[in-house]
């Protein structure tokens, strides 16, 4: 059984990406907290609402007459990067806040958790469902 095609896996699959790529980029801004001019940077909130509207989670209609309207489909990037905002900038331009930055990976880390309980609790449904969690 293939768990990326249903809808709730898929999603969850889609928050991990999103969640590792964000501690990636959290990461050089730590990594470059002391080099001149570095701006830090971060990548576009994920939102589930997207996800959901997503072309590929969308349910496409059948035109069985030729006045049906096909309709349209846009795509929407989810982990695009953007360079953040500093209130705090040291003499050499370096744009870096540590403790900001500490509190993006904690607050990334407590949704790693949060998909990670979540997507056992959903393999626990799934065993119970077929009595093998006995």
């Amino acid at each position: 059984m293939d768990l990326d095609k249903l809808t709730l896996f898929g999603m969850m699959k889609g928050k991990m990406r999103w969640l590792n790529q964000r501690q990636e980029v959290l990461a050089q801004n730590i990594a470059n907290a002391d080099t001149p001019n570095y701006r830090p940077r971060d990548i576009k909130a994920f939102d589930f609402k997207d996800m959901v509207q997503a072309p590929q989670n969308r349910l496409n209609m059948n035109a069985t007459t030729a006045g049906h309207l096909a309709g349209r489909v846009q795509r929407n990037g989810v982990a695009d990067e953007v360079i953040g905002r500093s209130y705090e900038t040291s003499p050499d331009g370096n744009a870096v806040v540590l403790e900001e930055q500490m509190g993006k990976i904690g607050e990334t880390q407590l949704g790693h958790r949060l998909i990670t309980e979540l997507y056992r609790k959903q393999i626990s449904m799934f065993k119970t469902a077929i009595g093998k969690n006995r």
